[in-house]
């Protein structure tokens, strides 16, 4: 009977993916533990970039990663499925059924055992029960959705025209949540439906009315107070309306109601305000959790009640020493959580200490598409330093690069973006099917 720990990780999103990759490398090209990686989807399109996709300013297959592919690269497994229960006594998971068509069974339920399980399963849009989000708003917690989304803004596009009394009505789209992802999303459509007139699309961009609705006294709330505010003047320099101190109590099919009895019509509506961590953590086996399920963990990113089970990312709350407030369920969080546990794994095998992790605040950028992107950067030498332009818009891009870098390494990142280079200028500016 074979000794090699099993090492199963669930959810493979930007910090997922890179722990397994780091532990394949490490762990499984010399035997020395099983590798498995889980995962709902096939693919992995990394999150922040969304609402890129969702705009259709980001055509997702060039983006994406197969995870069998990767996975035969880097010396661990990958298995489709989704968790939904867990025996901490026999240490298992059991993965949901897959359906195809008219219900039918493609998968069945499978049981998988661990000696570590990390669950890394990300977060989801709260809809604090708001009657009305599920029926009437879209959202952009997967891939799936952002590609959905995608084809739904298209096909309603192209069905303005033949709308009776849309002619010389206005559209009205509404974003509500202003933190960066509905920050970021509203700036994408703005360009993307400017854009879209090239493509001989019946629609005046000029009666398009943008709302971004926000419950907090001003945007993006959780970040710097000065970014906010570069923020929201360069939104409304083009023309988006802002409602801050706008609680929502209620989506319609024609729009949405505040509970200061403002309506505001949109026949588009996109819910990005608040997060959760999936429903199913709550009932985990006694594991512990807080009011928005994310699972308890201590410094060493170990569940509070088991020591073989750990939990990173926006599903993990985590705490801060010498601070009141958790880890910020952010990428870069995430993957300076994933660069932690792949020590601690190989710690933990070999009967040492498991290191501390340490979360280190790099500052922030919201990308306001191709008008602008700001920022702060903060370390020991910036501490809070503003930035915006050309310098801004080369940090932004070096996360997601710094993202590719940690699971490609750097030559083969440096051969991408050669090709994205060669491929720029025959490509539409936008993907349109």
């Amino acid at each position: 009977m074979s000794n090699i720990q099993r090492i199963v990780i669930v959810g493979g999103g930007a910090g997922g993916l890179e722990l397994a990759s780091r532990l394949g490398n490490k762990l499984g090209k010399k035997n020395k533990a099983e590798i498995i990686l889980i995962d709902r989807s096939p693919i992995h399109i990394w999150k922040p970039l969304l609402h890129e996709v969702a705009a259709g300013t980001l055509n997702s297959y060039d983006d994406e990663i197969s995870y069998l592919a990767y996975a035969s690269e880097h010396y661990f497994q990958f298995c489709l499925g989704t968790m939904h229960k867990l025996n901490r006594e026999k240490k298992e998971i059991i993965l949901n059924p897959m359906f195809g068509k008219n219900n039918q069974v493609i998968i069945p339920e499978r049981v998988i055992s661990y000696d570590i399980l990390i669950i890394a399963v990300g977060s989801i849009s709260n809809d604090f029960h708001i009657p009305g989000v599920q029926e009437h708003c879209l959202k952009l917690d997967t891939s799936e959705q952002a590609l959905a989304f995608q084809q739904y803004l298209i096909k309603t596009l192209m069905g303005l025209p033949y709308q009776e009394n849309t002619q010389n009505q206005p559209f009205n789209i509404a974003v509500i949540g202003a933190g960066a992802t509905g920050v970021e999303l509203t700036a994408e459509l703005h360009y993307a439906l400017g854009q879209m007139s090239i493509y001989g699309f019946a629609f005046d961009p000029s009666k398009i009315t943008f709302n971004l609705i926000e419950a907090a006294d001003r945007l993006l709330p959780a970040l710097p107070q000065q970014l906010s505010a570069t923020v929201q003047q360069r939104l409304q320099r083009l023309g988006i309306i802002i409602h801050t101190d706008e609680q929502v109590s209620e989506i319609t099919s024609n729009g949405i109601i505040t509970k200061s009895g403002k309506f505001i019509p949109a026949l588009i509506k996109v819910w990005a305000a608040g997060i959760k961590a999936p429903e199913f953590l709550k009932n985990l086996d006694g594991l512990s959790v807080n009011k928005i399920n994310q699972l308890l963990v201590r410094p060493t990113l170990q569940t509070t009640l088991d020591d073989n089970i750990f939990a990173f990312g926006d599903c993990a709350y985590c705490p801060q020493q010498n601070s009141d407030k958790p880890v910020p369920a952010r990428a870069q969080a995430a993957h300076q959580q994933a660069n932690c546990l792949a020590i601690a794994i190989v710690n933990l095998i070999n009967k040492k200490s498991l290191p501390i992790f340490h979360y280190n605040d790099h500052g922030s950028l919201i990308s306001l598409s191709h008008y602008q992107t700001v920022g702060n950067l903060m370390g020991r030498r910036t501490k809070n330093f503003l930035i915006e332009g050309m310098l801004a818009r080369i940090a932004y891009l070096s996360l997601y690069r710094g993202h590719q870098v940690a699971l490609y390494g750097l030559w083969r990142v440096a051969l991408l973006m050669f090709a994205n280079l060669l491929t720029h200028q025959i490509r539409p500016r936008l993907k349109l099917h």
